[in-house]
Formats: C-alpha cells, structure tokens, sequence
C-alpha cells in the first residue's frame, strides 16, 4: 500500500480520537451533573484527564506496540505545536495577556515539566520509577488544583474546569450520557490503532522514523482541540482563559501522558527506549518554547502580534528543518 493511504489512515484515527475524547468528557460530565457529583471533582478528574485523552491513548498504545518514537514525537511534538503554533497563529490576529492569575504559576509547572522529560530521557530510557515519578506529579498537580479551588483561587482554567453547570452540549439524560461514554471509550482506541497503524507503515512506506510521524501529523492532529479553543476564546475576548487551556494540557501531556505511557512500556517487559535523534533537536525545541513562553508571561508581557509571528515562523521553520532531515535521510 501507497503511502497516501496510511496517511488518510492516520487522519481518520485522528478524527476518530477526537471524537471519541469529546463524547467521552461530555458523557461522564453529563452523568456527573445527573447524579449532582461536585463540580470540583468532576472537572479535575474527568474533564482534566478527559480531554488528555487524544495524546494518552496514541502514546500508550505506541509504547505497547513498540513504537517508542511514535510515543514520544506525540508528546513532544504536541508541546511545541502548543506554545509555537496554538498560541502563536491566533496571536497573529490579536494579542494574547498573560496577566491572569494563576497563569504565571502553570508557566513554570509547564517549564519544569519540560525540563523533567529531558531529565527522565537523559540516559536514553525512560524506566519504571521515573515514569511513576511523572505520574505522581501528575496527581500532585491535580492536588494543588483542587486545594487553589477549594480556596476560591480566581485563576481562569480553574473556572473551566468546576464550571460544569455551564458546559455546552452535555447530553441529556442517563441512557444518553452513558451511550455517549460508551461510545467514546470504543472510539479512542480504535482511533489510536489507526494512528499507530497508519503511522508504522507510513514510516516505512517514506522510510523515515516514525518519531517524525508522531512529532508532525499526530501531534498536530492531537492538538487541534487546543487549536480550536484558542482561537474561539480568542474571537470571544477570552483570551486568558485559551492561555491556561494550553498551559495545562502541556503539563498534563508530560507527567500524565508521559508517566502512563512509561509505565505501559514497562507493563509489556521493558523501560520505554528514547531514540537519540530526540536529542538532536526536538527535545530542544520543546525547551526552548517552553524557556520563551515563560518568559514573556514571568515578564507581564503579552503574547503580541510580533511575537506571536515570531513563533509562527518558529514552528514552521522546526518542521522545514524535520522535512529536510527526512529527505536527506
């Protein structure tokens, strides 16, 4: 088979995973608001973890196949295209501030965060205990969350998440709510076997790594919903809360993502493996949009037009340079 078709594979997985994602946050949320669970709760467990989903389960399920580059390029390719692209193509159209609270904090979660994965692959591995570590600052991060919202923080992506009573589109009724979650958890793994799938033989069909498959295609794919609700938030005028959506799913996508995915690898009898071409550039790049982001909010600045294009061309310019590598290889 053509390489066309495994591509048209992977983005139909992708459409696949999104799918799912959503129906299974908003059917779980559904239910949670039918059995009047407390919102704080609900939108720091299932929305939080929920609309990780995407990159979870494409991560996990590429270690247990054995695909670490795919696994890996997901997560540190979702984290650059986040800070690059998502913040930087809708800062093109209007600036984005970074003066709201609690924004500063997760730009130095999300900093750290990056630097741990770094820290983590620094041996080429990454083992049991670290991938535990990662998970467990995962859960102490959803902590410090829920104590911030139980102490009435005004941090915006607090606000999304407990606001349950005002989520849009929540399906109606028991029978609903638990046939959309039913749904959505068939349709995450059908659609992440599609992503690995298309994915494998589309590295092999190109002959490239598949690490550049997981770092390009997925990763852009799995990062359309921060897409779409940046540049909503965005037309809306709220900004800052599109900024702390970002934010968060960076941090969940190392330590939630990452930990889970480590910990699959070594389910199947083995540390999950980093490829060396990861220290070449990519973990780099994730780095150093992590250090700018940081930067310009720990400084009150906003993300302005100028610096948004300047991320823009960033990005473009790191998937210029992963296209040119692939052809020369």
């Amino acid at each position: 088979m053509a390489a066309p078709v495994f591509i048209a594979l992977i983005l139909g997985g992708i459409v696949v995973l999104l799918f799912g994602g959503d129906l299974l946050v908003r059917g779980s949320a559904g239910l949670a608001r039918i059995w009047r669970l407390p919102p704080l709760l609900v939108g720091l467990t299932i929305i939080a973890f929920g609309t990780s989903a995407p990159e979870l389960v494409v991560s996990v399920q590429s270690a247990l196949e054995d695909v670490p580059g795919l696994a890996l390029g997901n997560i540190v390719g979702s984290n650059t295209a986040n800070f690059l692209l998502i913040l930087g193509l809708p800062a093109i159209f209007g600036a984005i501030p970074t003066t709201t609270p609690g924004v500063r904090r997760n730009a130095i979660i999300a900093l750290l965060a990056a630097l741990a994965l770094v820290a983590v692959s620094w041996d080429r591995t990454i083992d049991t205990v670290e991938s535990a570590v990662l998970f467990a600052l995962i859960v102490a991060y959803v902590g410090l969350m829920g104590v911030l919202a139980g102490k009435k923080s005004d941090d915006p992506s607090l606000a999304e998440l407990t606001d349950l009573e005002h989520m849009e589109g929540l399906p109606t009724g028991v029978g609903r709510s638990v046939a959309a979650v039913l749904i959505g958890l068939v349709a995450l793994p059908v659609g992440a076997q599609m992503i690995v799938t298309g994915g494998t033989e589309a590295a092999l069909a190109l002959n490239v790594d598949e690490a550049l498959i997981g770092l390009t295609a997925v990763a852009f794919g799995t990062s359309l919903p921060e897409l779409a609700t940046v540049v909503m938030a965005s037309m809306r005028r709220q900004a800052d809360m599109a900024i702390g959506n970002v934010l968060g799913s960076n941090i969940f996508n190392v330590f939630a993502v990452g930990g889970a995915t480590g910990l699959a690898a070594s389910a199947v009898g083995d540390d999950l493996p980093v490829p060396e071409g990861f220290f070449a550039l990519d973990l780099w790049v994730m780095v150093g949009a992590s250090v700018a982001i940081a930067a310009i909010i720990l400084a009150r600045q906003p993300i302005s037009r100028l610096f948004g294009l300047l991320l823009f061309i960033a990005y473009v310019g790191y998937i210029v340079v992963l296209a040119r590598s692939a052809l020369g290889a």
